[in-house]
C-alpha cells in the first residue's frame, strides 16, 4: 500500500503541471490587457504600462512567465493582483475557507440524502416509491442550477420568510443552508440514480442468494454484503464530485452572495485577472487529486478482493 501511495504522488506531478500549464495559457491568451483593464477608461501613457508590465514580468515570454509562477508557487507564493496589489494568497485565504463549509455542507447533504433515497428506492425497485425517486431526480437533473437558486430564494426568502435571501455571515450553517441545497441538487440526483441502480443490480447477484439461503440477518446481508459492493461505483463518482461541487459553487455564491472563490474567480475574469484564476484553479486541481487517490484507498475497504502493490 505504501509503494502504491509513494507511485500516485509521484504520478499526479506532471499531472498537476500540465493541468497548470493549460490553465495559465488559456488564461494568459485571452483578448485584453490587464493594465490597460486596471487604469479603465482614463487616459494612459504607454511607458507607464510598459514600466508596470515590467514590474510584474508581463513582458516575458509566455513559458517564462509559467516558470516564475511556479517557482514562487512552491514557495507558497501565489503571486499579486494587479489591480489592488493584495497578495493572491490572502485573496485565497479569505475566500477558500468561505467555500469550503459550503461544499462541505453541500457534499454531506448529497450523500446522506442521495444515497438514503438511492437504497430505499433500490430495496423495491419498480413501486410507488422507486418511481417517484426517479421522477424527482428527472426534475433536478432537467433544472438549471440557477433556475433552482431563483425559485427557491423567491419561494422561502421572499414569499416565506423562512431563510434570509442572501447570506450575511457565512459561518452561519443556517444561513448556507439554502446555497448548499441548491449547489448538490443536481448531484444529489446524480447520486440517488447510481445507488438506486447498483442496489438493484446487486439484489439479484449470486451472492446476494446465497447470503439469504446462509439464513443471515437481513440487516448484514443488507448493511454488509449488499452495500459494501453496491456503493463502489458510487464512491467514484463522489471522489470526483467534490470538486465539480466547488466549481459549481461560482453560480450558487453569486445567487446567494456568498463571497468565495466563486465569486473571486468572476471578479478576477472581468478584470482579466489571470494570475488570480490560475492561483485559485492551482489550488482545485490539488484537491481534486488526492480527492482521486483517496477514492482508489477506500476501494480496499470497501472490497477485500482489491489490494495495492
Amino acid at each position: 500500500m505504501g509503494r502504491y501511495v509513494a507511485r500516485r504522488l509521484l504520478q499526479m506531478i506532471p499531472v498537476f503541471i500540465g493541468s497548470t500549464l493549460l490553465i495559465f495559457c488559456m488564461m494568459y491568451a485571452l483578448p485584453g490587457d490587464p493594465v490597460r483593464a486596471m487604469m479603465g477608461d482614463q487616459a494612459y501613457d504607454p511607458t507607464v504600462v510598459a514600466s508596470i508590465k515590467k514590474e510584474l514580468g508581463l513582458d516575458q515570454p509566455l513559458l517564462q512567465q509559467y516558470v516564475n509562477y511556479m517557482t514562487g508557487l512552491l514557495q507558497g507564493d501565489f503571486g499579486t493582483q494587479i489591480a489592488s496589489q493584495r497578495p493572491i494568497a490572502d485573496v485565497i485565504a479569505d475566500a477558500f475557507p468561505v467555500t469550503i463549509r459550503l461544499t462541505i455542507f453541500a457534499f454531506t447533504f448529497v450523500t446522506l440524502v442521495g444515497i438514503g433515497l438511492g437504497v430505499v428506492a433500490g430495496l423495491r425497485p419498480d413501486t410507488l416509491r422507486d418511481r417517484g425517486l426517479l421522477t424527482l431526480t428527472l426534475v433536478l437533473v432537467s433544472m438549471p442550477s440557477f433556475v433552482l437558486g431563483f425559485l427557491l430564494q423567491y419561494l422561502l426568502a421572499f414569499k416565506w420568510a423562512v431563510t434570509t435571501p442572501t447570506v450575511t455571515d457565512s459561518t452561519d450553517f443556517a444561513q448556507l443552508a439554502l446555497p448548499a441545497t441548491v449547489l448538490a441538487s443536481l448531484s444529489l440526483a446524480y447520486v440517488a440514480r447510481l445507488t438506486r441502480t447498483s442496489i438493484a443490480e446487486n439484489l439479484r447477484s449470486d451472492y446476494m442468494r446465497t447470503a439469504v439461503a446462509k439464513g443471515l440477518p437481513r440487516r448484514r446481508v443488507i448493511g454488509v454484503h449488499l452495500m459494501r459492493n453496491s456503493l463502489i461505483p458510487v464512491v467514484t463518482f463522489l471522489g470526483i464530485e467534490v470538486g465539480n461541487l466547488m466549481t459549481g459553487a461560482i453560480v450558487t455564491e453569486g445567487i446567494f452572495n456568498v463571497r468565495g472563490i466563486g465569486v473571486e474567480i468572476y471578479e478576477a475574469l472581468s478584470r482579466r485577472e489571470g494570475a488570480t484564476v490560475v492561483g485559485i484553479a492551482s489550488l482545485m486541481v490539488v484537491i481534486y487529486l488526492v480527492a482521486s487517490l483517496i477514492v482508489d484507498l477506500l476501494y480496499a475497504v470497501l472490497d477485500p478482493r482489491i489490494r495495492y502493490a
